[in-house]
């Protein structure tokens, strides 16, 4: 199998690709992974192949799968009105050169999972959410539906697409987390706000799981016939390419109150600390959204089509880690 990754070194391109390269290894099956890159000396695993946008560009090469991945950290500066275009940018062109991609190529990928969040869904409180939700319009709704609805014209040309709106992804290699470890370790970390806005969180060992499942799946021969959940983008696309969307979180979101709490004790450190709305509106303005308004989304699709979390539980997800 064949496939092509942006974004592959990044977070959790490069866990992708590590796990995904070890399961077909023991199974002795062939795989080949390319990822996309701007930087054609950009330091990389040496089973890995590069490429350059440029190069796919005129490149002759067929991929089974696609995965898009490439977008800068939304949440990791303040949202000024530049800052929101570089986050768009950032999605919207590596995207684009996808789609060209797959528009001039003679051999189709059979599947094309691109990356969303569970932003799409805007700030809900602790309504439980699913993939057949409706949303509330905020910016991180709006940068992620123009994403995935440019994504979703790849069905335009006979590519299955499944969108994955990931959570809060825990691993001390990045993310969240990586960015707590500090202060929690030295004694300073604490909930946000009244602690009570939930968190949809899933460990990085789960997301990379979850996103070889659906290509697994696909690739199978699972289709949206097969799916209980309701046909949210069939109607979007108005074609008959299967384009599925599943919310990459785990079955057991927390509170932040609960959240706080479990990662001192993981980390065998008080949490006395608070840090009230207020300042971190200041602090944040805009994206402070994204740490005081909870969502409570939840995996339907992933828990319809039987994949079964490997770390089900915040307590799990942070004593099972693996690097």
């Amino acid at each position: 199998m064949n496939i092509l990754i942006s974004g592959g070194s990044g977070f959790l391109g490069s866990a992708f690709s590590k796990e995904i390269m070890a399961r077909y290894r023991v199974q002795d099956k062939a795989l080949y992974i390319t990822w996309l890159t701007r930087d054609s000396s950009q330091v990389h695993p040496s089973d890995i192949e590069m490429m350059t946008y440029d190069e796919l560009a005129s490149s002759d090469k067929s991929f089974d799968v696609i995965l898009n991945l490439a977008g800068a950290g939304i949440a990791d500066s303040r949202w000024s009105d530049a800052r929101k275009e570089q986050l768009l940018a950032s999605r919207i062109k590596p995207t684009e050169s996808l789609l060209a991609f797959i528009k001039r190529t003679s051999i189709k990928p059979k599947l094309m999972v691109s990356g969303s969040a569970i932003g799409w869904y805007g700030a809900q409180g602790d309504k439980p959410l699913t993939e057949s939700s409706g949303f509330e319009t905020d910016f991180a709704h709006q940068l992620c539906h123009e994403w995935e609805q440019l994504a979703l014209k790849a069905t335009e040309h006979g590519v299955p697409v499944a969108i994955v709106r990931t959570g809060v992804v825990i691993h001390p290699d990045g993310g969240m987390l990586g960015k707590l470890l500090t202060p929690f370790k030295i004694g300073v970390g604490g909930q946000l706000g009244d602690g009570k806005q939930i968190m949809s969180w899933i460990s990085r060992e789960d997301w990379v799981g979850a996103v070889i499942f659906i290509i697994e799946q696909h690739l199978a021969g699972y289709t949206e016939s097969q799916a209980t959940q309701d046909n949210l983008l069939k109607t979007v696309t108005g074609n008959d390419t299967p384009a599925l969307v599943y919310n990459l979180t785990a079955p057991n979101p927390v509170t932040n109150h609960t959240f706080t709490k479990t990662l001192g004790a993981w980390l065998h450190r008080p949490t006395f600390f608070t840090l009230p709305s207020f300042l971190l509106k200041l602090m944040f303005g805009e994206m402070s959204t994204l740490l005081i308004d909870g969502q409570n989304v939840l995996p339907q699709a992933l828990q319809d089509a039987s994949y079964e979390f490997k770390q089900p539980t915040l307590k799990q997800a942070l004593e099972e880690q693996k690097s």
